[in-house]
């Protein structure tokens, strides 16, 4: 990757023995200060408001058997 102009002039001044400007940035220059949190409650369950995904309790379900296929199909309707 090449270099920029204004890092080749910066390390120019610091080959002749002039103030490197990079040494008077912030320490926090290079932080990332973002704030990260995890999902409450209230977004995970918003974010999954619409999806109609499937339930985890078995008793709202059925079963179908078809006894005039050749195979044993089990269909599960909902």
């Amino acid at each position: 990757m090449a270099k920029s102009k204004a890092k080749r002039f910066r390390e120019k001044l610091a080959r002749e023995g002039k103030r490197n400007p990079e040494n008077s940035r912030s320490p926090f220059a290079s932080l990332d200060l973002t704030t990260r949190k995890t999902k409450t409650k209230k977004d995970v369950l918003y974010s999954s408001k619409y999806k109609n995904g499937q339930s985890n309790e078995d008793h709202d379900r059925s079963f179908y058997f078809c006894p005039f296929s050749k195979s044993l199909l089990f269909f599960l309707v909902n």
